[in-house]
This record gives C-alpha cells, sequence and structure tokens, in this order.
C-alpha cells in the first residue's frame, strides 16, 4: 500500500478540525496519542511507544488503522477499456494484470514527475471484470480523483469508495491471526487479493502492505471496521500501531513516502521504481512524461535514490545536505531516522548518479558538521513478504 504523505495544516493555522477515521473512538479508548495528520485526527503512537510497536510488528503482528487512505473504483464496460483508461495516467502494465492480483504504480504528470503512488488491484470476481479498485494516500486523494475524472473516457467512471475502511495487519504473526478468523487468508500469495467473509463480515483482502513485513489489508464497510478490528485485537499477537512505528517501519523497508522521497519533481526512475514499469510499458510509452522516462531508462537518471548508513548513533534527518568527503554537496537527505530492527540510523535521499554506488563514502552535513557516511543497498532490513 502506497504510505500517505504529512498534511502541514494543523489547528493552530485556523485549519478546519481534523477528520476522524470510523476508528477514531476506538484509539482514544486505547489511550493512543492523536495528533493531525493528512487532514485526519490519528494515533501517532500508544502507551507502549513505537519502540515497543515497531519491535511487536517485527516479531508478531501488528495493526494499524490506514482508513484516512483513498478507496475508489474505476468502472467500465470490460476491462481492458478500463485498464487502458488508467493506462493512460500511470506507468504500469494494467491490461494484462490478472485477475485477483495487485500491482504499485504511480500517478504522473506530463513531465513524467510522480502527483502520488497508488496501488491498482483487479477483481477476482468475473462479474466485476470492468472494475479496478484503486487506493491513493491520504494527503492527495482529492486532487488524485480530480485529475483521474478530469481524464477518463466517457464509458468509464470513478466512484468514491468512502463508506469503507481500511486496516493493515503487518508482521510475522499475520497470516496466522487472520486466518484465525479468515482461513482463506493462509491461501493468499503477495499482491494477491480476493473477496472473504473476516469475522463473519464482507471485505476485500489484500496480501499488501508498506511495512517491509509480509500481512494484509482488509477493506470493509465504515460500519463494520471497527468489529474487525476489535476481533484482532482479541489475539494475543496482535497490538495497535500508530504512524510513528508505521514511518520506522517503512524506512527500514526502503520504501518512499510521498511528499517527501518522491513529489511532483521526481521521476520513478530517479526513484528507483524502474521494477515497478513493465517491459510493455517501457518499450510503448503512452502515459504521462513518457518521453522522460524512456531517455531516463536508456541512459541513467541525472541523479538517485540512495539509502544512507552514517557512522555512529546520530540521525541525519529530511532536509540534511549530502556532500563527497571533499565537500561538494551533491544532494539532500529526504527520509532518515534511527532504525529500532537495524539498531542504528538509516537515511535515503537523492545524489548525483556518478556518486550513488554503494560503497561510497559521503558525508552527512549535520548541524554544520560532517557525518559520515555509506551509500547502502536497500531495504535495510530484508523484507519477509510471502511470495
Amino acid at each position: 500500500m502506497a504510505v500517505e504523505a504529512a498534511d502541514a495544516t494543523n489547528e493552530a493555522s485556523g485549519a478546519a478540525a481534523p477528520l476522524k477515521t470510523p476508528l477514531h473512538a476506538r484509539h482514544v479508548a486505547l489511550g493512543a496519542r492523536m495528533v493531525p495528520f493528512a487532514g485526519y485526527d490519528m494515533p501517532v503512537q500508544y502507551p507502549t511507544g513505537i519502540l515497543t510497536e515497531h519491535n511487536w510488528t517485527r516479531e508478531k503482528a501488528g495493526l494499524f488503522d490506514v482508513s484516512h487512505m483513498g478507496q475508489c473504483f474505476l468502472i467500465g464496460p470490460d476491462h481492458e477499456t478500463t485498464a487502458r483508461a488508467l493506462e493512460a495516467l500511470i506507468p504500469a502494465d494494467i491490461v494484462n494484470l490478472a485477475p485477483g492480483k495487485q500491482r504499485y504504480s504511480q500517478l504522473l504528470n506530463e513531465e513524467g514527475g510522480i502527483l502520488d503512488d497508488l496501488m491498482v488491484t483487479r477483481s477476482i470476481d468475473p462479474d466485476e471484470d470492468g472494475a479496478l479498485y484503486l487506493v491513493v494516500n491520504a494527503a492527495c486523494k482529492d486532487a488524485d480523483y480530480a485529475h483521474i475524472e478530469a481524464r477518463l473516457p466517457a464509458d468509464v467512471k470513478l466512484v468514491k469508495a468512502e463508506h469503507r475502511g481500511l486496516i493493515a495487519l503487518q508482521g510475522p504473526g499475520a497470516e496466522a491471526a487472520l486466518a484465525r478468523i479468515a482461513p482463506e487468508a493462509a491461501e493468499m500469495g503477495f499482491m494477491t487479493s480476493r473477496s472473504m467473509k473476516v469475522a463473519g463480515i464482507k471485505a476485500n483482502v489484500s496480501r499488501s502492505g508498506y511495512t517491509g513485513e509480509d500481512g494484509f489489508e482488509i477493506s470493509a464497510a465504515a460500519t463494520r471496521i471497527g468489529e474487525i478490528w476489535d476481533t484482532l485485537l482479541l489475539d494475543a499477537d496482535v497490538k495497535p500501531i500508530g504512524l510513528g512505528a508505521r514511518d520506522s517501519l517503512r524506512l527500514e523497508a526502503g520504501l518512499c513516502l510521498y511528499g517527501h522521497d518522491i513529489d511532483t519533481t521526481t521521476s520513478p526512475i530517479e526513484a528507483g521504481l524502474n521494477w515497478s514499469i513493465q517491459k510493455r510499458r517501457r518499450e510503448e510509452g503512452g502515459f504521462p512524461g513518457a518521453a522522460r522516462i524512456q531517455r531516463e531508462l536508456a541512459e541513467g537518471p541525472p541523479r538517485i535514490r540512495v539509502g544512507l548508513k552514517p557512522e555512529g548513533r546520530a540521525p541525519a534527518r529530511e532536509g540534511t545536505e549530502i556532500a563527497t568527503p571533499e565537500g561538494e554537496v551533491i544532494g539532500t537527505v529526504t527520509s532518515g531516522g534511527f532504525g529500532p530492527t537495524l539498531n542504528g540510523p538509516c537515511a535515503m535521499g537523492y545524489v548525483v548518479r556518478a556518486h550513488s554506488a554503494p560503497g561510497t563514502q559521503l558525508n552527512l552535513i549535520v548541524r554544520g558538521k560532517p557525518l559520515p557516511a555509506v551509500i547502502a543497498p536497500m531495504p535495510f532490513v530484508p523484507n519477509g513478504y510471502k511470495r
């Protein structure tokens, strides 16, 4: 699941009060510390704290409220029509997406910059063959919907799914925990989706997430999602997890955060997301910014997203300058913090391609002083996806 960008607006600025997800009262009852995020009042952590929540998700199963994300459907007369309508906006191959499969991609502007990243799922149900299910980032969803709707052909419609809630169950214990209340879940492989009853409630379940761990995302009616949440929390291996641990988990997994690691100035190739553009689309183009992306695929981008491991224990935060040992500034950190599983700081950022090889020694300019660091492969922590 694509992760969401933070909304800098808060109540202190005179903005409207944050929205609430269907699970808001449950977070408050559990003692969560709530913060404004992407227009919503969201739990950043529960009483045990971010470190404990991070480690629990790595070892057992963490339960996340992601109901603030945007869920919608594109509906057309048949799969090919709907898929080609979406392919005019994103670089992924959707025409050849098999039933019950999902794919990660990016909504692009005419310059090949990223307006948002998103997940696309094709239903396994033949009666829904003209429908695609999309999940977009919370802070971008209104702009995304308007952008998509303005560019759809007359026979394809966008239908917002604001009546649905969304939760994510992540970690090595996720399969066993979900299978206890939805046995079909154990049969699923990574990046697949199907409809099933979860705790007796109709839901759409995908085997995906944004923590680097095995897990599931569960979409169900907003009026029923709380029952699924409550039932999962009865399992001793499942604990609620807030946004703080969600961010440290995705950083260790080397996953992009929209508005930080990717935005309208970055292309998928600069971001190292080449793998998300399938061969047919690379060759045929036909999506916004195709000329730039095809050129960068052939020649290499001018800059590229890299993983960074600082020496010592001090983290390098977003905005930190990246310099050569000789002092030439060659890039900027876009995400950084302490990796609890890594037991050390880690970061990612963009550097000019000539200095992007793993093992390259660099300096991070932290509070005016050079902090030695090395370019490191990502993910920083091996992923646990079930293939």
